[in-house]
């Protein structure tokens, strides 16, 4: 069995993040980026599948501009195989990733394709869907457990309700949910062999796929400030507020 992760390089999610003054986005010179963090869970599933004998081959793949392959040196440090970068410049939505991803499935026919649940930059939440449509392949969104059962997969999903599970085909998308596992650190040995380990790098446009925004992105800007709060002495004050000024009640 193979397995494809799909990994993004996005601001850490440590970081505060700070507006532009023209508004036009949001600032990235000089701030630390890192793997999308729903991704590690991705890495860390294919490789605990790997270690458990029931995947042969783990292949990282990030879309993006030339840093963005730091990203796939992780994964080779925790335990790809060998990686793929597809080079794009500019803001990539999630449709042109969805058909870029499918290319490189056509090519490299994994039987399984991971990818965190969503991006922690644009929040969409889309490109796993896209793919599962494009590829015509059954796909397990939102997994906080999954099990391997020959060609199958039972997958337990995170839901508004709780917990739903359901056993899906493979070949097959699951996008992981940050409940999945604990990823684990690179050790330095391993980050020095994934020095070693290949990275095909090919160019987007060798795809043949149109990358070009489909959405115009007018204004960026930060949340209104919040109000601070007020104390009370005593429920009865509590409850005449929200009552009266509130009007919650």
């Amino acid at each position: 069995m193979k397995i494809l992760v799909a990994v993004k390089r996005v601001i850490d999610y440590n970081v505060q993040i700070r507006v532009k003054e023209d508004g036009s986005g949001v600032i990235t010179d000089n701030v630390k980026m890192s793997t999308n963090p729903p991704d590690d869970n991705a890495i860390e599933e294919a490789v605990k599948i790997k270690e458990a004998g029931k995947a042969t081959e783990i292949v990282a793949i990030t879309v993006g501009e030339e840093k963005a392959q730091e990203t796939v040196r992780k994964a080779l440090a925790v335990g790809a195989d060998r990686g793929i970068h597809v080079k794009a410049e500019g803001t990539l939505e999630p449709l042109a990733v969805s058909k870029i991803l499918q290319k490189v499935v056509d090519k490299e026919k994994p039987d399984l394709v991971f990818m965190g649940k969503q991006a922690i930059d644009d929040d969409c939440n889309q490109t796993g869907q896209m793919l599962s449509a494009l590829l015509n392949w059954p796909q397990a969104t939102f997994a906080s457990k999954i099990d391997v059962k020959d060609n199958k997969l039972e997958v337990t999903r995170e839901i508004d309700e709780g917990l739903e599970t359901i056993e899906i085909n493979v070949p097959a998308i699951v996008t992981c949910d940050l409940r999945l596992n604990e990823p684990r650190y690179a050790s330095l040995p391993n980050i020095m062999k994934a020095k070693k380990k290949p990275i095909e790098e090919i160019n987007a446009s060798d795809l043949g796929v149109d990358v070009s925004p489909r959405l115009q992105q007018l204004k960026v800007e930060e949340p209104p400030k919040r109000k601070a709060g007020i104390k009370v002495a005593n429920v009865a004050e509590l409850v005449q507020k929200l009552k009266n000024e509130a009007k919650v009640i």
